[in-house]
């Protein structure tokens, strides 16, 4: 019977909440979690959230670096920034300070600071700041639901095709999102200690978010469209212009609430990731975290392949169009290549003496398509759009010399040699490029493997150069690498002129980016920290895997970095 009275009790309080919710919304508050403490007394938690999760995840990815500046030594970006060193967390003191675990009245009432180690209140905040972003992620989609895609003067200047190409299966990302969310709350109720919450986002992961692959790959067409909906439809740019610059979307565009799911999707991965490194080993919360970050890894990777392969495809096709092959037809379009790196370089021909260098007579303009296994060396037709193909190599056959300790003359000069072209004959190219970092970057490009100092992760010592991203940058050309705030990269090269190639420790990937995006980072303890838990949480993914492997009776694939 007391049981009973319990349950009637607790639904009625839940009724409560639900109907306390609503008005929270109506009213433009945000979000709202509850927490039941297990002594037969429930008390609410109103956690709120002040900013969208655009802002959300930028103020997160700020507070990282400032953390990052202060044990560097360096000023942060706001003044009155308090740290709590025992902690390695930071509060800015501003309308947009991020909800801490420990700051909630439950857990300050419920003496747990008191009482737990340090270790463990990190670990509790970086569950907590899952929850939390995920409502805030949630608070986005509701306001790019009621906004934009069910307000009637939007969609009434929209065809259906129009309205699928623009929205695709955003609702299906919601449901998502909401069940997500609501076993998220469901785990907090359960205890203001919070157990774990990587099983049910592996859970999730493996129910649920497929519908991220279909929508992230229908990007590149979503953007597309886009673009051509504005060109072609006066009153939707009329009308989208109106609802940007209401209030309730604090100035933010249309196009940054599209992109949300492949911005969370990708956070996801590394706030488990971040759980991953904070959790006692061998435990069964690394046991849970390990499978939601493979998980949530394959799901990413799926996303950026179709991604890529897409806009591959579609971008060698553009390519062929353009070719006119002077002899022996190469083809081009396959499912096996890429494009790497494209651009017009000068070839120098004749005596090289100090005299004839600096004559214009020595300069031939050519231009070079470097695809993954193939290079073509074309000439750009007077008109500029078709280019006539002169020579071609595979690009395993391909060596670089690089001339820059022969004199400033030749600072910008390399040479290429095509060690079996396409008369399947050796011939060299003494090629000029306007800067030492597009020099770099060619040579790079053209021959991966010439220089020792290209080193892959794994072999990477704790005093290794690193860089923190403090300015998102979007990738120009096929062999750059879009960095995001907050990034920490390995630095494989820089040159004088502003440029970088990194490898971005959390994924591998490798690319150059603009020096001026990024910090170095000073504090050699910070180094090394970014490497052991770079290390660690590949030993564990590879045992997690070799075991599984070996369940199955076979071996696990190598990658690049030693990874299965």
């Amino acid at each position: 019977k007391k049981l009973i009275k319990i349950m009637k009790a607790h639904k009625k309080l839940k009724t409560e909440i639900m109907y306390m919710k609503e008005k929270l919304i109506q009213n433009n508050n945000t979000f709202y979690i509850h927490t039941c403490i297990h002594t037969h007394i429930y008390t609410c938690v109103c956690i709120y959230v002040y900013v969208l999760y655009q802002e959300y995840r930028d103020t997160s990815k700020q507070q990282e670096i400032e953390q990052r500046r202060q044990r560097d030594g360096l000023p942060t970006a706001g003044s009155g920034v308090t740290a709590v060193p025992a902690l390695q967390l930071q509060l800015r003191n501003s309308m947009h300070s991020l909800s801490l675990w420990q700051n909630l009245e439950a857990v300050k009432d419920s003496g747990l600071l008191k009482t737990l180690e340090a270790k463990e209140i990190i670990l509790q905040e970086a569950m907590f700041e899952l929850v939390t972003s995920e409502a805030s992620y949630y608070k986005s989609l509701e306001l790019l639901e009621t906004h934009f895609l069910r307000n009637p003067v939007l969609v009434n200047t929209l065809s259906q095709s129009d309205m699928h190409f623009l929205f695709s299966n955003i609702e299906d990302i919601m449901k998502a999102s909401e069940r997500f969310l609501m076993d998220l709350e469901h785990r907090i109720e359960e205890s203001i200690l919070i157990s774990d919450v990587c099983d049910i986002v592996y859970c999730h992961a493996v129910k649920h978010f497929q519908v991220f692959i279909s929508y992230v790959i229908n990007q590149a067409y979503q953007e597309k469209n886009y673009r051509r909906i504005l060109q072609e439809n006066a009153l939707f740019r009329e009308n989208i212009s109106i609802l940007e610059n209401q209030p309730k979307v604090k100035g933010l565009s249309f196009t940054s609430f599209l992109i949300l799911p492949f911005q969370r999707i990708t956070r996801l991965k590394l706030l488990v990731q971040n759980i991953l490194k904070k959790v006692e080993e061998n435990s069964k919360r690394e046991k849970t975290a390990i499978l939601a970050h493979q998980e949530l890894e394959r799901i990413v990777k799926e996303c950026n392949e179709g991604v890529r392969k897409m806009s591959r495809t579609e971008e060698l096709i553009s390519i062929e169009k353009t070719l006119e092959f002077k002899s022996k037809s190469v083809p081009v379009i396959s499912h096996s290549r890429w494009l790497l790196k494209k651009g017009e370089v000068q070839q120098m021909s004749g005596p090289k003496s100090t005299r004839t260098m600096r004559s214009r007579k020595l300069y031939h303009p050519i231009y070079l398509f470097l695809f993954n296994n193939l290079l073509l060396i074309t000439k750009r037709s007077s008109s500029g759009e078709k280019y006539q193909v002169l020579d071609s190599c595979s690009r395993s056959m391909l060596r670089t010399e690089d001339l820059e300790d022969q004199g400033q003359m030749l600072a910008c000069v390399f040479v290429l040699k095509l060690l079996e072209n396409q008369e399947d004959r050796e011939v060299s190219y003494m090629l000029k490029t306007e800067s030492i970092s597009e020099k770099m970057r060619w040579i790079y490009a053209l021959t991966p493997n010439r220089r020792t100092r290209f080193l892959s992760t794994s072999t990477h010592q704790p005093d290794s150069p690193q860089v923190q991203c403090i300015q998102s940058y979007s990738s120009q050309e096929p062999d750059e690498l879009s960095v995001e705030m907050a990034d920490v990269l390995h630095i494989l090269e820089c040159t004088d002129d502003g440029w970088m190639l990194g490898e971005r420790l959390h994924d591998g990937e490798r690319g150059w980016f603009p020096i001026r995006v990024v910090e170095r980072i000073m504090n050699a303890e910070v180094r090394a920290q970014n490497l052991k838990e770079c290390q660690r949480i590949q030993q564990v993914q590879e045992g997690a895997q070799g075991a599984r492997a070996a369940s199955r009776g076979r071996r696990p694939a190598k990658t690049r970095n030693g990874i299965a």
